[in-house]
Order: structure tokens, then C-alpha cells, then sequence
């Protein structure tokens, strides 16, 4: 079987308010790629090599032609931190840009996590570990 690296992940993620939704994760943060954003989508700059392109549900849909599901959360993006601090530190923020909580911090002794639904109620987890994936 073929090594599969990728050189980049995208992540696409529909928005309902697309400039709300820049608001929100440069409050806590992030910058966005301009050359890849406009007023139908931002590229949200994760990492060098991970991004999560943020959508109006129209332009969503162009790439997903079944639509957006409405049966509950499909994904929860998990983000690794080097610490708790860090951890702590970015779900505050996300609390104060308005963010709600998905679930109370989990110590799990190897990996403490914990995570927020943003704006349009995608989870996004953030973790540290005692070691590496």
C-alpha cells in the first residue's frame, strides 16, 4: 500500500455570517489567507499546511451537492496545543467571542482536552498530549 502523505489538509466548513465568522476566529487568534478569501469564502489559517475554508452555505453547496445536514455535528476538528495553558487559553477566548461550550475539560491522563461550538455550532476540540500522535 502507497505511504498517503498530503501537502495540505482543507477543511470546509458552511457559515452563516461569513464576517462574523472572521470576527470571531481573528478574535481568537488566527489569521486568514487573502488570496483565498472573499465575499463567499475565507481560508482560515490553521497552519502552514492546514487551513479551514469557511463558506457561505450557497457556495457550500456547490461543492456538496446533497446539502448541509441538519442531523447534528458531522465532524469535530481536534487541534493540538502544547499545553494545558494554551488549552485554557483559546477556549476563553472562544467563550468571550461568543462561542458556547461543548463539553467540560477532560483529563484523560495521557491527553487533557477540551472544546467549544463556534459561531455555526461546529466543534472544535483543542488538546495537548504527554507524548506524540
Amino acid at each position: 500500500m502507497p505511504n498517503l502523505t498530503h501537502q495540505q489538509v482543507c477543511i470546509n466548513l458552511a457559515v452563516q455570517n461569513l464576517s462574523a465568522s472572521q470576527a470571531f476566529f481573528t478574535a481568537l487568534g488566527y489569521s486568514f489567507n487573502a488570496d483565498y478569501t472573499n465575499d463567499k469564502a475565507a481560508c482560515l489559517i490553521l497552519n502552514e499546511n492546514t487551513f479551514a475554508m469557511l463558506l457561505q452555505p450557497e457556495f457550500f453547496n456547490q461543492f456538496a451537492p446533497a446539502g448541509l445536514s441538519s442531523q447534528g455535528n458531522e465532524v469535530l476538528i481536534a487541534l493540538s496545543l502544547p499545553d494545558r495553558a494554551a488549552v485554557h487559553e483559546v477556549i476563553n477566548k472562544a467563550l468571550a467571542a461568543g462561542a458556547s461550550c461543548f463539553s467540560d475539560p477532560i483529563d484523560h491522563g495521557f491527553m487533557f482536552q477540551h472544546s467549544f461550538k463556534d459561531l455555526d455550532g461546529h466543534v472544535w476540540e483543542y488538546f495537548c498530549m504527554e507524548g506524540t500522535l
